[in-house]
């Protein structure tokens, strides 16, 4: 079987994997790995151009000097959404329903219920990104490869956090359904 096929990698693999792009960034790129600054940059650069009075008064906003571009960050969000899609391709991975059957047995078979929850959840992600000053990628991997006291701060307090909401929405022992 061809690797690309497989419908999932060793989680050492895909951690090794991760680390070593992380190292290759590190000694090219003299950045680390994250994506939601690519989103927060072109946010602020957009509200600078559309509401310039606005984003003044708004500490957080007037410090960023970015203007809308497409820069590395935007590459990476971008090739993990090709990636994301080459690889469900390539496994056969490609599931037609739209609801997951953990989330219909939960809240309903309802694909506007499931957008919406996605919405809200990824909007969630966001702010807790900002607010730690980083994602889950830019503290978990670059941060703790850099020994930052934040990271390792951060990625136990996200996975418990992360394990507590899971077991709160789904209830305990749900399963993921093939």
């Amino acid at each position: 079987m061809n690797i690309l096929e497989k419908l999932s990698w060793s989680p050492y693999v895909v951690g090794a994997g991760i680390g070593a792009l992380s190292w290759f960034a590190f000694l090219t790129g003299k950045k680390p790995i994250g994506i939601t600054g690519a989103f927060e940059n072109t946010a602020a650069g957009l509200g600078q151009r559309v509401a310039p009075h606005a984003s003044g008064v708004n500490a957080y906003l007037a410090k960023s000097e970015e203007v809308p571009k497409v820069d590395w960050e935007w590459m990476l969000a971008a090739g993990v959404a090709l990636g994301s899609w080459l690889s469900a391709n390539a496994s056969g991975d490609r599931h037609p329903k739209r609801v997951p059957d953990v989330w219909a047995n939960r809240f309903g078979a309802s694909p506007k219920v499931r957008d919406l929850g996605a919405f809200v959840g990824g909007a969630l992600m966001m702010f807790g990104a900002r607010v730690a000053k980083g994602c889950t990628s830019g503290h978990a991997i670059s941060g703790t490869q850099q020994l930052a006291a934040s990271s390792w701060l951060f990625s136990p307090v996200m996975g418990v956090t992360a394990a507590l909401v899971a077991r709160a929405l789904f209830g305990k022992g749900s399963r993921r359904a093939r």
